[in-house]
């Protein structure tokens, strides 16, 4: 094998990782961006042929330093991971042209460079989550992601972002310390912190209160970094307020993987246990995921900032996800993961589209988007192909997702579950309506009547994210295969 193959699932964590600090030495704006380009079209390859190994050749294990498991750490990657590796490294690469133009126009440019190097801190973190089969580096690597997205929100013009960076640092942190608080009891019980080590160990002390009070700080900390209702708090001003290209990376990314990593604590290291049944909790795991999918939508209905709309839909979007991962067969669970990849690409595209709204009127606020089909129709236009998919129109891949949930609920006999699925994606068109009520059916606001179209540096990169939600809307073989192997593979490691 050569270097590469050899080495691949710590290169793609070492490449971003090593790189960003080169952006602090190198500081020109330009200069940094194509750097930090260059290093996210690298990642995004190593990426492609690490997916390629594992599903050619199977998991993947690599021992750090030589010093295998337990007692050294061990990255493993399964198809699970190697999915989550290519939605991070793939949105990264998709991100970075659109930054360029975006980031000029919202953060000074005596600061460019510290957004680049944080972007790949930032990407850096989220691959280590993805990678990594120690609990306690899976710590490290969250802390790593999370420290860079603090700056990422707070980095901007407007002066709310701090207010958000910092209601987010603390929910963010608190999330964390219950984390570890959480690794801490296990340790306590096992002696160990690789995940594979821990499944075997469990069972033995499944039955300590150490144990039951572990997995509810585990769920707890993670509940808040994925935004799960009601932990949701941090998540509409984060979004709303940091600068567009910033969102559209964290929406895109941060919660998928926040999201992984708790389906692998859950399903890899209490697999054997099987925490939703011997614990009685997948009521109230199904409970909270169907009230997130209605409460985020319904708070969605209601607001006149469009980048706050869509992040109030992505707690909904998040409440699918949990979902699909609580009804307990392959069908729902497959649902779930390619709804981590499908929700990616059409709330990217959607945060891209406000990004050249934002780009052009420097506001996202829905009464200053009137007219807009008129005066910019190729964004206005992108929108609504985007508010198809995450209403679930057939031939998007937010229809994808939705038919491999119901599918699932209807298997497991959970007909209400399917029903409340339908009526929850009914919710969305009211919100995208208001929306595109407004761009094609009211007059343009007053100022706006001379405005033309955004940069095709911001068009590009936005319509290639759509082209994507159509091409997997319409051929989700790939997608579909992948995310079936994956959950069956998770849920026979539960038996």
């Amino acid at each position: 094998m050569s270097f590469i193959e050899t080495h691949i699932s710590v290169l793609v964590v070492i490449v971003p990782l090593i790189a960003a600090p080169f952006c602090i030495l190198l500081r020109n704006s330009v200069t940094a961006w194509a750097w930090a380009t260059v290093v996210c079209l690298v990642t995004m390859a190593l990426a492609v042929q690490l997916l390629q190994q594992v599903w050619l050749g199977g998991t993947i294990s690599y021992d750090l330093g030589n010093w295998p498991g337990p007692w050294g750490i061990v990255y493993r990657v399964d198809e699970l991971g190697a999915f989550v590796v290519l939605i991070v490294a793939a949105l990264a690469a998709i991100v970075l042209p659109y930054a360029k133009t975006s980031i000029e126009r919202e953060i000074p440019k005596e600061r460019h460079y510290l957004v680049y190097c944080m972007l790949l801190l930032c990407i850096a973190g989220l691959l280590g989550m993805a990678v990594t089969s120690d609990a306690f580096n899976l710590f490290v690597f969250l802390e790593i992601s999370s420290l860079a997205t603090y700056v990422l929100v707070g980095i901007g013009q407007d002066r709310r972002a701090l207010t958000a960076a910092l209601r987010y640092l603390i929910l963010g942190t608190l999330g964390a310390t219950f984390y570890v608080i959480g690794i801490g009891m296990l340790y306590q019980m096992t002696g160990s912190l690789n995940m594979t080590d821990l499944a075997t160990l469990l069972p033995a002390v499944q039955d300590t209160r150490t144990v039951h009070a572990a997995l509810a700080f585990i769920v707890v900390g993670f509940g808040l970094k994925l935004a799960m209702f009601p932990l949701h708090f941090w998540l509409p001003n984060a979004y709303t307020f940091a600068p567009s290209a910033v969102t559209v990376f964290l929406a895109a990314t941060a919660t998928k993987v926040a999201i992984y990593s708790l389906i692998r604590l859950i399903f890899t290291v209490f697999g054997d246990i099987e925490p939703l049944e011997t614990y009685n909790l997948r009521f109230a795991v199904i409970i909270l995921a169907v009230a997130g999918m209605f409460a985020g939508s319904l708070m969605a209905i209601f607001q006149t900032n469009i980048k706050r709309m869509l992040a109030y839909s992505s707690v909904a979007q998040v409440g699918y996800m949990i979902l699909g991962i609580s009804i307990g067969n392959a069908l729902a669970m497959a649902g779930g993961i390619i709804h981590m990849f499908n929700h990616a690409l059409m709330k990217g595209a959607l945060f891209m589209v406000m990004g050249c709204v934002m780009y052009m009127l420097g506001s996202v606020k829905l009464e200053d988007m009137a007219g807009l089909g008129k005066r910019m129709p190729f964004t206005a236009a992108a929108f609504v192909a985007g508010g198809f998919s995450l209403i679930g129109v057939p031939l998007t891949v937010g229809f994808v997702s939705k038919f491999y949930l119901v599918q699932g609920a209807l298997l497991a006999g959970w007909w209400p579950i399917a029903l409340l699925i339908m009526l929850s994606s009914l919710l969305a068109i009211i919100y995208v309506w208001r929306v595109v009520e407004m761009m094609y059916f009211r007059s343009p606001a007053i100022g706006h009547g001379q405005m033309t179209e955004a940069p095709m540096t911001l068009l590009i990169p936005t319509y290639v994210l759509l082209a994507a939600v159509f091409w997997f809307g319409i051929d989700a073989t790939f997608t579909g295969d992948l995310a079936m192997a994956a959950a069956e593979s998770l849920l026979g490691g539960s038996k």
